[in-house]
């Protein structure tokens, strides 16, 4: 098999129009394995480089510390509580899910759940079905009028928010990433957590499972929560303490509750919550419905296609979020960001302690994460052996002792934008800094002081030296006897120090004999390589 070809194994049941997108990839070839166990998936997972996952598929860090070639994880779904995140930001694979493509789905889920507790439906349904007519006992309540607090405004729970405005209740919320301005917009009240605690009759919980939202309903806090109150999580099983919620329902201190997820999942037989009448539940439905799972396996084999043949992470959960508009904004400067990262780890002094990317100008109006970890990546990769990429890179810098600092610059000076490096080291600093010519034309415009424009690609050769006359001609001597081309050649002068940098665009690196000539030239303070 040729080494261009990527690999991907589907471990888990995804739907056909996902596999058929794999299947027409070029440059992909894909296993259909759903079901492997545990020691399958650990014997095969060597071979391939993408693994396309949906909740049954443990990726554990033995899992991974097998998988030499994988550079993926797709999670058809948004729940990657099954991966080892850790684990494999570490060995750089990244992991992605599809948030939106069981959006709808799940809030649909949590509305049906919220009605089905407040009238009693599947009691309704199993009593009558068993010969009883209980019309007195099963007497619900109406949802208009009533407060919903929802907790975690992402995109499913604004799609509840939204269904729920339109059965005309009264709708709070709670989310430490959104704004009131933004909550407003969305017809939401924003409200302190224990505000929507008191004022709830509803609580809806729409949050990621973290060790902060790990039981954050607990006893303590169904206490603050109105008699009566009803809760619904079809979210992630634990965000509710599920002991806590058995003696509340016990106690008749709640109306009632409603979940879609447990803890463990499924649920023994003998759980005590599946004892009470005022408990509805199901097993893990939100996002089974029949148009999500075409939507969240095309999502996610689209991405992982992608990510495969192109590099470019759509919904990566171990890498920063990067909104659309500041993509469109930073975009053009990635690849100058990983050349300037590349070069600075090449020719700064070894024992790097302090790794500081600055940006100037327009590109300073947006977040610099994208374009840090874009250079980090780079620079950490030009010193270690192995695979180096954006998603273990902090992990590589911070286990040798490298701290990463962001900052940003009032002016570019003369440029529209500019992105600076300085590596401080044991041995010294180093700083250079590069901006576009045009859209999309990288340069190095300065180097320990020295003003450039230099171009960053292939191999180069930089020169400190005195200024003096002949050192460029002794340069080029040697190398053309060498049997090395010039391609280009930018030359620096500082008039305070005397001092003159160079830097040589040639075919090819020399050899250390050759380059040992060089640095032996009169007036040659150090020579330095690198390739790009």
């Amino acid at each position: 098999m040729s080494d261009s070809i990527k690999r991907v194994l589907v471990s888990d049941k995804l739907s056909q129009e996902g596999l058929a997108i794999f299947e027409a990839a070029e440059g992909i070839e894909v296993d259909n394995r759903p079901g492997l166990s545990p020691e399958e998936l650990l014997a095969c997972i060597g071979d391939y480089h993408g693994l396309a996952i949906r909740s049954g598929t443990k990726v554990t860090a033995e899992v991974l510390a097998a998988a030499k070639k994988l550079e993926v994880v797709g999670r058809a779904g948004i729940g990657v509580d099954n991966v080892d995140r850790e684990a494999a930001s570490r060995r750089g694979v990244v992991v992605m899910n599809t948030p939106g493509g069981n959006t709808v789905t799940t809030a649909e889920h949590t509305l049906a759940m919220l009605m089905s507790v407040s009238r009693h439906i599947p009691q309704a349904t199993a009593t009558l079905k068993a010969g009883k007519w209980e019309k007195k006992k099963l007497q619900g309540r109406e949802l208009f009028n009533k407060t919903l607090g929802v907790i975690g405004l992402g995109a499913i729970g604004r799609i509840v928010a939204d269904r729920a405005m339109g059965l005309k209740m009264k709708v709070i919320g709670y989310d430490p990433l959104l704004d009131g301005e933004d909550a407003r917009t969305l017809g939401v009240e924003l409200v302190s957590l224990d505000e929507l605690y008191r004022r709830s009759d509803y609580v809806t919980v729409h949050v990621p499972m973290t060790d902060e939202t790990r039981g954050m309903i607990d006893a303590a806090v169904i206490e603050k929560m109105k008699p009566g109150v009803f809760i619904i999580n079809c979210a992630r099983g634990g965000i509710v303490d599920e002991a806590a919620l058995d003696q509340a329902l016990a106690a008749g201190r709640i109306g009632g509750a409603a979940f879609d997820v447990f803890v463990e999942e499924p649920p023994p037989a003998d759980h005590p919550l599946l004892k009470h009448d005022t408990f509805v539940c199901s097993p893990h439905l939100g996002a089974s419905t029949e148009e999500a799972q075409v939507n969240v396996a095309v999502a996610v084999a689209e991405q992982m296609v992608e990510y495969l043949t192109t590099g470019n992470p759509r919904n990566a959960v171990n890498l920063p979020a990067v909104p659309s508009d500041v993509r469109e904004v930073i975009a053009p400067y990635l690849e100058l960001a990983h050349r300037l990262g590349a070069l600075a780890g090449q020719l700064a002094p070894k024992g790097a302690k302090r790794f500081t990317l600055t940006t100037a100008g327009e590109v300073a109006q947006v977040s610099s994460r994208p374009l840090a970890s874009k250079a980090l990546a780079a620079f950490v990769g030009a010193r270690l052996d192995g695979n180096v990429n954006e998603v273990n890179a902090p992990h590589l810098a911070a286990e040798h002792g490298l701290e990463l600092i962001e900052a940003r610059a009032g002016s570019a000076g003369r440029f529209v934008s500019l992105i600076q490096i300085e590596v401080e080291s044991e041995g010294g600093s180093f700083e250079l800094a590069g901006t576009l010519f045009g859209e999309d034309d990288p340069r190095i415009v300065r180097m320990q002081g020295h003003d450039l424009e230099a171009i960053p690609e292939g191999a180069l050769l930089v020169f400190h030296n005195d200024d003096q006359p002949g050192v460029v001609g002794g340069i080029g001597t040697l190398l053309g006897q060498a049997g090395i081309n010039i391609a280009g050649m930018q030359l620096s002068l500082h008039d305070e120090t005397g001092k003159a940098m160079s830097i040589v665009n040639v075919a090819r690196l020399p050899d250390e004999e050759v380059l040992a000539k060089l640095a032996a030239l009169p007036h040659i303070l150090w020579v330095r390589t690198a390739q790009l």
